[in-house]
């Protein structure tokens, strides 16, 4: 069942890197996985954001451990890319999909910048 999540985010991410908003874009995309593998797994998936970039860790027995299969592995945000945010936080999924908090960032480079919203209810949106 990952494995198609995982298949499915990464062939929606498309090519990497030419644009600023790449970044926003495949980082919503991978957050979404996360949300709907939480849901397909029935186990807790969470997404933690830093500053310098993100990762993914799921909830089993009784402890968070770190994804490292694709399209959950760790990733910087990428050379210039600056993103709101002055301390690492995380978002939590439940096996509905349900987020325990709403997050807003906004990342920026090269004068352009793009938002990523992750609303309560377990939607994620590029703004």
């Amino acid at each position: 069942v990952m494995a198609l999540v995982a298949a499915a985010a990464v062939l929606t991410v498309g090519r990497i890197g030419a644009d600023p908003k790449d970044a926003p874009t495949r980082f919503a995309t991978r957050v979404a996985a996360a949300r709907d593998t939480a849901i397909l797994t029935g186990r807790s998936i969470s997404a933690w954001v830093s500053a310098s970039g993100y990762g993914f860790d799921q909830f089993r027995d009784g402890r968070w451990e770190k994804l490292e299969q694709k399209p959950f592995e760790a990733e910087d945000w990428g050379t210039g890319m600056q993103a709101s945010l002055d301390s690492r936080t995380r978002v939590r999924f439940d096996s509905l999909g349900v987020a325990d908090q709403p997050l807003g960032i906004r990342l920026s480079r090269e004068g352009e910048s793009a938002g990523i919203r992750i609303a309560a209810s377990g939607e994620v949106a590029v703004e």
